[in-house]
């Protein structure tokens, strides 16, 4: 029998039910009043884990060499470093000073 080099297969059923106990406890962190920069930053986590157990078991990276894994996990890091130092700007109420919000003028068009 030929074998295609996987010597375990994951149980799938496992990983989708890590997947939504992880989106549940994401739900259960946003609905208590937590400060925001603690929100972001746990969501992110949780996403991030998220992440990890896709690309690990769907995208099957598990069964590949170190570099492709190199490969993928270069960009995920970078995108989770912009996101964390991005984020003072992002959660900054002073990103909202000076500017105007447009008024809501009610136009009379019944005199023509």
């Amino acid at each position: 029998m030929a074998q295609n080099g996987h010597n375990e297969h994951p149980k799938y059923m496992w990983i989708f039910l890590w997947l939504a106990v992880l989106t549940a406890i994401e739900v259960g962190i946003v609905i208590p009043d937590f400060p925001k920069a603690l929100t972001i930053i746990l969501l992110i986590g949780l996403a991030c884990a998220k992440a990890i157990l896709v690309a690990v078991y769907f995208m099957h990276l598990k069964f590949e060499k170190r570099t492709l894994a190199v490969i993928v996990i270069t960009p995920f890091l970078i995108c989770v470093f912009l996101v964390i130092m991005l984020m003072p700007d992002l959660t900054s109420e002073k990103r909202h000073e000076g500017i105007e919000k447009p008024s809501a003028e009610v136009m009379d068009t019944t005199e023509h």
